[in-house]
């Protein structure tokens, strides 16, 4: 562990520490997470496909790889910047080490940085493209970075949506003699856990690829239809946004984090890039229906633009850092989303509720 990398941020910035995972070098949009726990989560979220994610707790790695808390069947983020890697985890469940997971998956991390400076410039600055490499000097991977096409410009939903439809955990749910409802997953870039709580309130759930027309989706006969979270630019998303539409009024919809600014598109609403984004398990969301404050896990770099809803959408909820739109419904038809993750992971549990509503929305239209 004590061949030295570097961290190069287009603004000409370098940070230099010591390598460890995949002896490889990456790119990617550059970004910060507050959460202090959730690495292994964090690491395989499809949302972070194209970026390279700066932890801002200190020391990664402490509890190890376990096989229960994958959120995809791989390492999403494109490479890891830490402050201080642990290279001996104590967890009863551990079975490698972050670095040995990190090899595995072929992707590089840098140790030893300040990430607290790398996030305070990212605040300030806002997010940008980066590079970690061992064998470029700085001015070297600086005039590759700018080669590199616009992180807003490429559609990363489609490179992590799965290939085909598949039911989770059929056997699961084959014990269920009458399942509740049955619940269709628009995979826009979902994270397991949705799947897994969708599950454990007796639904019968089935994954469908991003691409699928509303035709083949209604034509599995779901009770309801969940728009994942996901990657990128919703801007770019026009195939996706036409689906929806075509869905609207057919079934209950709701929508998580990309779900929300799909939906929000196609009533006509606009999006927008946040400067630094919301990332972490500590943001707080004001539901404006009973003024209740909940905690939230969010992990998305866009957001919707509140003056350009249209078509019987309204806020249902906002942050209270920035006052983002952070929730929505529609006055007439059984459709709402939210921007944060309601399934957490990692994060707290105060909006599981959401799940329930969902359910409640669906039965009422059986």
């Amino acid at each position: 562990m004590t061949k030295r990398v570097i961290l190069v941020l287009e603004d000409g910035s370098v940070y230099e520490g010591y390598a460890f995972g995949a002896e490889a070098s990456a790119y990617g949009e550059v970004v910060f997470n507050t959460s202090m726990m959730g690495y292994q989560e964090m690491l395989t979220d499809p949302s972070y496909a194209g970026q390279i994610v700066v932890p801002t707790y200190p020391l990664i790695g402490n509890y190890g790889i376990n096989e229960q808390d994958f959120e995809s069947n791989k390492i999403q983020v494109r490479g890891f910047v830490v402050r201080e890697e642990c290279y001996q985890p104590n967890h009863y469940l551990s079975t490698k080490t972050l670095h040995e997971y990190l090899a595995e998956g072929g992707i590089p991390g840098i140790s030893g940085v300040d990430t607290r400076a790398i996030t305070r410039k990212l605040r300030s600055f806002g997010v940008m493209i980066g590079m970690i490499t061992g064998d470029k000097t700085p001015q070297q991977a600086l005039e590759e970075l700018k080669r590199l096409p616009d992180y807003g410009s490429i559609d990363f939903a489609r490179q992590v949506t799965t290939e085909a439809a598949y039911e989770w955990e059929p056997e699961l749910a084959e014990e269920a003699k009458q399942p509740l409802c049955k619940i269709v997953v628009v995979d826009c870039g979902l994270k397991y856990t949705i799947l897994r709580m969708m599950c454990s309130h007796g639904c019968r759930v089935t994954a469908v690829p991003c691409t699928m027309s509303a035709e083949d989706i209604l034509d599995l006969k779901p009770d309801g239809i969940i728009l994942s979270p996901g990657p990128g630019n919703p801007e770019v998303l026009d195939y996706i946004v036409d689906t929806v539409k075509k869905l609207v009024g057919k079934k209950p919809i709701m929508g998580i984090c990309m779900g929300n600014q799909l939906i929000a598109r196609a009533f006509g609403a606009k999006t927008f890039k946040l400067k630094f984004g919301h990332r972490g398990a500590n943001h707080p969301v004001r539901d404006l229906s009973d003024g209740r404050i909940h905690i939230t896990a969010q992990n998305h770099g866009y957001a919707t633009d509140p003056d350009s809803l249209k078509g019987g959408l309204e806020v249902t909820h906002i942050n209270l850092n920035d006052g983002t739109v952070e929730g929505l419904r529609h006055r007439e038809l059984p459709i709402f989303s939210i921007q944060y993750h309601s399934e957490a992971s990692p994060g707290p549990l105060d909006s599981a509720y959401l799940f329930e509503q969902f359910l409640e929305m669906v039965r009422e239209g059986k």
